[in-house]
């Protein structure tokens, strides 16, 4: 535990405009990815929109290496089938915890990441101070597929155990 610096809580919100990979619709779910840790949420039946709104919680050791998110279909007889990757950096969400922003007011946007050829995002990405946490909303837009975003909240929980920064 002691080279733990905290928990990631990644919200996995919603799919919007997934492939379709069975005949008229798919089955996802998402699987995140972060060093060895693997997790992932239940598979939504028959829709290319579904709403997750689920919560997956990765330990951080290391705050370089890469959060990778992929997306699935489900199938029952044969391999699931992917349907889209997405990878984003959690370094500026750390930098932006180890500054001391008690006191702010609620809804404060601390910074904010614009869509670029070296990220995943669809659109600006805010770091926002709400109700004495920071968090961290995001919309993926996934690679090697045809279409296809996932909205995902990032948070952090701080362990009376860890490190800490």
């Amino acid at each position: 535990m002691e080279s733990i610096l905290g928990l990631l809580r990644v919200r996995v919100k919603r799919g919007i405009n997934l492939a379709v990979r069975d005949v008229r619709s798919s089955d996802p779910y998402v699987v995140i990815r972060m060093g060895k840790q693997k997790l992932k949420t239940r598979v939504v039946k028959k829709d290319v929109n579904p709403h997750w709104n689920e919560d997956l919680t990765l330990s951080v050791a290391d705050p370089n290496l890469p959060v990778k998110l992929t997306v699935y279909d489900h199938d029952l007889f044969t391999k699931d089938d992917k349907m889209g990757e997405a990878e984003f950096d959690i370094r500026p969400f750390i930098e932006t915890l180890k500054m001391n922003l008690t006191g702010l007011p609620n809804g404060t946007v601390i910074t904010r990441t614009q869509p670029s050829r070296q990220n995943c995002l669809s659109e600006d990405s805010c770091i926002v101070y709400s109700d004495g946490k920071v968090v961290q909303d995001l919309f993926l837009r996934l690679k090697n597929v045809e279409c296809g975003e996932v909205e995902i909240q990032l948070q952090w929980i701080t362990l009376p155990s860890t490190r800490g920064f």
